[in-house]
This record gives C-alpha cells, structure tokens and sequence, in this order.
C-alpha cells in the first residue's frame, strides 16, 4: 500500500487555464508586433496543443504552410516576445488560478506532501504565474520547479517527470500528478505515476483512458460539484480533496 509523499503539478490548463485567453493571445501579439499575417484563433490553438512547447507549435504551423520559413533563432525570438506578453498579461491579473487549485496545494503543503511542478512552459512564464497568481511565497513551497527545456524531449515523454523525482530524491510508487490533457497523463503515466486529470474546454474530448480520476475541474466546498468524467476507484468526490488523492495511492 503506497503513501502519498509528493504531488507534481502541471502548469498549463492545470494550475491556471492559460492556454486560450494566456498562451494564445499573447502568441497573436507577438506575430502582430513581428509583422506576421498570421493569427491563431480559438479552434487553431486547440489543433496546435497536440504540439507540445511554444517554439515548436510555431514550427509546425510553418510545416504545414501557414506561416513563412523562418530560422530557429527567428522563432526563438518570437517566442520570448510571445512570453514577455504573457507575462504582462498575468501581471495584470487576467490568468486567474483555477478553482480548488489554492485550496488543494494549501491542503496539502500543510500536511507535509512535497510539492513540485512539471511543466514544459517556459521557467520565466512560470515564475510570472506563481509571482502573481499564487503568491513569491509559493517559490520556497514548491520543492521543485522542472520547466521548459530543461529536459531534451517534451511531454508526452516522460522526461521532465523523471527529471523532478530525481531531484527530489521520490519514488513514482509515491509520487502523484496532476495533469489536463492526454500529452500530459501519457507524461505521467510512462513515469509511472497515477495522475488526477482536470480537463478544460480544450482537453475535454481528449483519451484519458487508464487515468486514475478524471473530473471537471478541482471544485470547491461551497460550490456546484464537479462533474466527474472517469473514477477508477468509485470516490464520492464533490470537490478533490487531499484524502481523495491519498485514497487513490493506497487502492
């Protein structure tokens, strides 16, 4: 019977939902600012997050003949523009936390769970989210923060998910994610972790099959209850809590 001694958490559509109204707009402005005709609408950002990372979704949509040829150093530099926007969008106050997100890390910070991020987003947009979504206190809570290219091959590899066990010194028999979408559970899953999945208006129609506990979102006490979409170990779940999670390491 495996305990629960660490929770590693996407950043992407999990923490926050920053992929339509973050990620996305802000990779508009940077093409805008660039000169580039070219802009990503709702449904097109939706086909490109089967690419994962930033430069390479700009390299796809050149492949497939929807922008010009460009350098890897152009697109680099058009990639740090998109993150600077996104950065100021998040300062602003646009990317909210999604619910149950505070109260659940709170929960289990409290109780002694190690706590870490896995993420492909970049370590700047990263640090800008946890400084004014979260909190500066939030950069001593998380144990680790394993971002962007740290690792060479991107979710769903499971790279960047053995790369925050091993600086953590944790066992997958231990250790949990908390994911959105189907390139991020197949992350988790090749690393041997169980994985809480949060879909959003994206990832909903994505293959989570195998996924220890899919639902809506995290929820709330005093809010609506999630709508649970996949429980493969019968929970009576209103709203994730800590004890939700701890029961799915012990089954």
């Amino acid at each position: 019977m495996a305990e629960l001694k660490c929770i590693l958490w996407d950043v992407d559509g999990t923490l926050a939902d920053t992929e339509r109204d973050g990620h996305r707009v802000a990779f508009n402005m940077a093409f805008g600012e660039a000169g580039h005709k070219r802009e990503w609408d709702v449904p097109t950002y939706g086909e490109l997050l089967a690419v994962t990372g930033g430069k390479e979704r700009i390299r796809f949509d050149i492949d497939r003949g929807d922008m010009h040829e460009m350098p890897y150093d152009e697109i680099a530099g058009l990639h740090a523009r998109k993150t600077a926007h996104y950065e100021t969008l998040i300062a602003e106050g646009r990317i909210p936390l999604r619910p149950g997100v505070r109260r659940l890390l709170e929960e289990a910070y409290e109780a002694g769970i190690t706590l870490g991020v896995s993420t492909t987003t970049t370590p700047s947009a990263l640090d800008a989210l946890i400084e004014h979504s979260l909190g500066p206190e939030w950069f001593d809570r998380f144990a680790v923060l394993a971002a962007g290219d740290i690792v060479p091959a991107k979710k769903p590899a499971p790279d960047i998910y053995n790369y925050a066990m091993e600086q953590l010194g944790v066992s997958p028999e231990n250790t949990l994610a908390l994911e959105d979408s189907e390139n991020g559970w197949r992350s988790a899953h090749a690393a041997g972790l169980k994985c809480v999945v949060t879909v959003n208006d994206y990832t909903r129609d994505h293959d989570f099959s195998g996924a220890d506990l899919v639902v809506s979102e995290l929820g709330e006490p005093d809010g609506d209850a999630v709508e649970v979409l996949q429980d493969l170990h019968t929970l009576d779940v209103h709203h994730v809590k800590l004890s939700h999670l701890k029961a799915i390491m012990h089954d």
